[in-house]
């Protein structure tokens, strides 16, 4: 059995259960495997969090950084982070949710082991945001509270999108996007 698959049915049993819902047992059970043969792999169920959590916040980070590359105003490069990061959400809903909804789980040593990729995570954001803002492009007065209310959106659709929905992920990123750079206003 090898460690992807383990963490791959981890994510499903944690998405499912929550993590401090889902033993060692129920993961070891996920992939046909003895508890103790599961112990091999992992040390504990804070090391396989840990482990999901930085592959995650990897997969989403690298996917940021090819977006930001990107020679194009901060508006579209908005549009094509929103698009990139739902689908990553949309592609890898177990893997995303565990990070979404499970990094407070980590106990205290394991936190300040993945907080800082984290918030380099978010930086992307903020800067994408300042991106805008110093090319006049966007006017944004706090940028943190905007990334956070970006960042909020965005991971609320875990709960309710559906890939047979009335809306393919790249519409709703489009409608969010449109959201944000428009607001409300008439």
């Amino acid at each position: 059995m090898s460690r992807e698959a383990i963490l791959e049915s981890a994510a499903q049993v944690i998405r499912q259960k929550g993590f401090h819902g889902a033993s060692m047992a129920d993961i070891a059970e996920a992939v046909q495997l003895q508890k103790a043969s599961l112990y091999h792999h992992f040390s504990s169920k804070q090391d396989i969090l840990l482990e999901l959590l930085d592959r995650a916040l990897e997969m989403v980070a690298e996917r940021m950084a090819q977006v930001m590359e990107q020679n194009v105003p901060a508006d579209v490069k908005l549009r094509l982070a929103m698009r990139s990061y739902l689908k990553t959400l949309s592609e890898q809903g177990d893997l995303v949710s565990v990070l979404i909804m499970e990094h407070r789980s980590l106990d205290p040593d394991y936190q300040s082991r993945h907080y800082p990729s984290r918030d380099r995570f978010e930086n992307m954001w903020r800067d994408l945001i300042r991106e805008g803002v110093a090319s006049g492009v966007f006017e944004c007065s706090d940028i943190p509270m905007t990334t956070r209310g970006l960042m909020g959106v965005m991971n609320w659709t875990i709960t309710w999108y559906r890939k047979d929905g009335k809306m393919s992920i790249d519409e709703i990123a489009d409608h969010f996007a449109t959201m944000f750079l428009n607001g409300l206003g008439k």
